[in-house]
C-alpha cells in the first residue's frame, strides 16, 4: 500500500496517456468522416459535464466551496483556457496534420509550464544546483526539439506492409505543417497557462470533482457560442450513430472526464509541472499505432525532432524530482517540530 500511495499519480498519469492514444485516431476518423471539430468539443465537454455531475453532487456535498462571483469568474478563465479555447485550437490543427505530429508537438506544454512557473515564482531555480541547471537545460533542449520538428520534414519512412486498418476518408486531407505548427504551439501556450492557473484554483477550490463539472459546463457554454460565430451551418450538428458519435461520447465521458479529474488530483499532489512528464509516452504509442496498424506517413524529421524534446523532458524530469525531495525532507522536518515542540527551543 505504500508503493500503490506513493506511485499512484503514476499510474493514473500513464492510464491518461493511453486514453488519449485512442482518442486521436478515433477523433481523426470523425473529422475525416466531415464532423465538424467545434461541435465535436462542445458535445465532448457536454456530455463529460452530464455523466461527472452525479459523482460531483453526492460525493462532495460536505466538501465543496461556496461558489463567490470571483471563484465563478476563476473558473470561467480556467474553463476558457482548459476547455474551449486550447481544444478548438488544437483539434483544428488535426485538419492539416497527422496524430503523431500533433501528440510529438504537444510535448512542448511541460517546458513553456515551466517557463510560466518561473515567471510567477512558482518554480525555484538555484544556479548551484545540478537539478536546477537541468531543469533549464531541458527546456531548451525541448524547444529546440520543437524547432527542429518545424523546421526539417525530412525523408518519409515507408511502410513495410499495408495497413491492418484503414480510415476512411470522404474528403483529402490537407497538410499544411506551418498552419498546423502554429495552431499546434499556440494550444500549447495557452495549455500551460492553464496548468499554471488550476494550481492556483485548486488551492481556493479543493473539490476536483464539482471543478470538472464547472469547467465542463461552463466551457461548453464557451465553445457552443463560438462554434455558433465560426460555422453557420445548423447540419453541423447533426452528427450520425457511427464513429463520429462514439468518438463524442469516449472524448466526453473518459478524457473530459474522468481524465481530467485524474488530472485535477495529480496536480493536486504533485504540481503542475509533473503531470505533463507523462506526453512522451502518448507520442510514442501514437507513433506506433500510426505507422504499424493505421499505415500513416512518417518522416525521418519529425522523429528526430520527437527524440529531441522527450530528451529534453526527462532532464526536465529529473530536475523536478530534487524539487520533490526537498519538499518531502522540509515536510518530514515540520512535522517532526511539531510533534516535538521542545526542538525548536
Amino acid at each position: 500500500m505504500g508503493l500503490y500511495r506513493k506511485y499512484k499519480p503514476h499510474m493514473l498519469l500513464v492510464v491518461n496517456q493511453l486514453c488519449y492514444t485512442f482518442l486521436y485516431f478515433m477523433t481523426e476518423a470523425a473529422f475525416n468522416l466531415g464532423m465538424n471539430p467545434h461541435v465535436y468539443v462542445t458535445y465532448r465537454a457536454l456530455v463529460a459535464g452530464i455523466v461527472m455531475l452525479p459523482f460531483a453532487y453526492f460525493l462532495e456535498r460536505d466538501v465543496r466551496p461556496k461558489l463567490t462571483i470571483t471563484l465563478f469568474l476563476e473558473i470561467f478563465m480556467l474553463s476558457l483556457l482548459g476547455v474551449s479555447l486550447s481544444l478548438n485550437v488544437h483539434f483544428d490543427s488535426l485538419k492539416y496534420s497527422s496524430p503523431t505530429f500533433l501528440t510529438a508537438m504537444t510535448n512542448t506544454t511541460p517546458s513553456l509550464t515551466f517557463i510560466f512557473a518561473v515567471a510567477l515564482r512558482l518554480e525555484v531555480l538555484n544556479r548551484r544546483d545540478p537539478r536546477s541547471i537541468a531543469k533549464v537545460l531541458g527546456t531548451m533542449v525541448s524547444l529546440g526539439g520543437v524547432i527542429t520538428m518545424t523546421t526539417y520534414k525530412g525523408p518519409i519512412i515507408r511502410n513495410l506492409w499495408h495497413p491492418l486498418i484503414q480510415i476512411q476518408r470522404n474528403s483529402p486531407v490537407h497538410e499544411n505543417w506551418l498552419k498546423a505548427s502554429l495552431l499546434t504551439v499556440s494550444s500549447c501556450i495557452i495549455w500551460a497557462t492553464y496548468n499554471i492557473m488550476q494550481a492556483l484554483t485548486l488551492k481556493r477550490y479543493h473539490a476536483e470533482l464539482s471543478l470538472t463539472v464547472w469547467m465542463s459546463f461552463v466551457g461548453a457554454a464557451q465553445s457552443a457560442i463560438y462554434t455558433v460565430i465560426v460555422a453557420h451551418k445548423p447540419s453541423d450538428w447533426i452528427i450520425g450513430f457511427n464513429i463520429e458519435f462514439w468518438s463524442t461520447i469516449y472524448s466526453g465521458v473518459v478524457t473530459s472526464g474522468v481524465v481530467v479529474f485524474f488530472q485535477l488530483w495529480c496536480t493536486k499532489q504533485k504540481g503542475p509541472v509533473f503531470i505533463t512528464i507523462f506526453n512522451p509516452l502518448c507520442t510514442v504509442l501514437v507513433a506506433m499505432l500510426a505507422y504499424f496498424v493505421f499505415g500513416e506517413k512518417l518522416y525521418l524529421g519529425r522523429i528526430i525532432g520527437a527524440v529531441i524534446v522527450i530528451i529534453g523532458l526527462y532532464l526536465l524530469l529529473w530536475g523536478k524530482e530534487g524539487d520533490n525531495e526537498v519538499h518531502n525532507k522540509a515536510k518530514k522536518q515540520s512535522q517532526c517540530n511539531c510533534e516535538h515542540p521542545e526542538s525548536r527551543i
